[in-house]
């Protein structure tokens, strides 16, 4: 088949290199605009964007997929068009612009989570498996009859970020197996069944562990927000990151909600029930150092967060 890719992340990746190398001819590689990134802010061909370069394959760079691009994917006559973590929606008419239509893999099962962060919202809401599934693209938000899908468990202490990568592999093999099924018709789609949830993207706040929560609570949200945006306690007004925690121990003490202590070499901040092990933590205008490192640092003030 002809097939035009969008996608814009390194967890697209995998699914352009898998379908490149499955036979298929891929026509052209639609990705968003260059961002700049890094403190100088150089502009960046985003990840898909390099590795279609590298590949030697057509890019497009938008950030909106307007008339102008849809004129422009209509002169490859594509047979399928493949969407993964582009960043944007398809609309009528370039929705209709391939023979076969769009398919796209999403991070869930199917009508759960649908939307932008569907694998950081799962880790939030504390489930123990994620799901993956390819589904054909309609106007509706993940709408469509899914192809093909499947679960996998979530680990213990997994972040959104470390998933995610694991997924990618996962979910390349099983949409180029849905691509395979549709090209030569051994597979049929079925209608999504059950009640939806939507997954809606992470802001800044989503990264806040209140502390007047449970340390499972807190800590499923830390691996739903980690890498992106990042998890944070308050102090002051100021925001103090957590870059890597766990659960603390069951033998542990466990401060008072918001109050730090030394466990041996572990610094423990205290939730409503339980704490967490900060094991490496950002304070503000600071890099990032080992928890019980930064705590040495301030012993002997009071020192507490929310």
């Amino acid at each position: 088949m002809r097939i035009v890719f969008a996608g814009t992340p390194s967890v697209a990746v995998a699914s352009l290199d898998a379908l490149h190398a499955s036979g298929h001819e891929i026509c052209c590689v639609i990705t968003r605009d260059d961002a700049p990134l890094g403190r100088k802010r150089i502009l960046t061909p985003s990840p898909v964007a390099a590795r279609a370069v590298e590949l030697g394959l057509p890019v497009v760079k938008a950030n909106r997929l307007d008339d102008a691009v849809t004129e422009r994917i209509t002169k490859y006559a594509p047979d399928l068009g493949v969407i993964v973590a582009y960043g944007g929606l398809v609309r009528e008419p370039l929705l209709s612009v391939p023979s076969h239509g769009w398919v796209n893999l999403h991070f869930s099962s199917l009508p759960s989570w649908r939307g932008a962060a569907p694998v950081q919202r799962a880790l939030i809401a504390g489930e123990d498996t994620i799901g993956l599934a390819v589904f054909q693209l309609t106007p509706g938000l993940d709408e469509g009859d899914v192809w093909l899908q499947k679960t996998v468990p979530t680990g213990q202490d997994a972040t959104a970020g470390e998933l995610l990568a694991g997924l990618a592999s996962t979910g390349a093999q099983l949409l180029v197996d849905s691509v395979r099924g549709l090209a030569d018709g051994s597979l049929a789609p079925s209608p999504q069944s059950g009640e939806a949830s939507y997954a809606h993207k992470l802001s800044i706040d989503d990264g806040h562990l209140d502390l007047s929560q449970p340390a499972e609570t807190l800590y499923a949200r830390f691996r739903g927000v980690t890498p992106e945006p990042g998890a944070y306690v308050l102090m002051g007004e100021q925001r103090f990151k957590i870059r890597e925690a766990r659960l603390s121990p069951g033998d542990a003490p466990h401060p008072a909600p918001g109050r730090f202590a030394l466990h041996g070499k572990t610094l423990l901040l205290g939730a409503s029930e339980g704490s967490l092990a900060l094991l490496r933590v950002q304070p503000a205008g600071k890099p990032a150092m080992a928890g019980a490192d930064w705590w040495r640092g301030v012993q002997g003030k009071d020192v507490s967060a929310r």
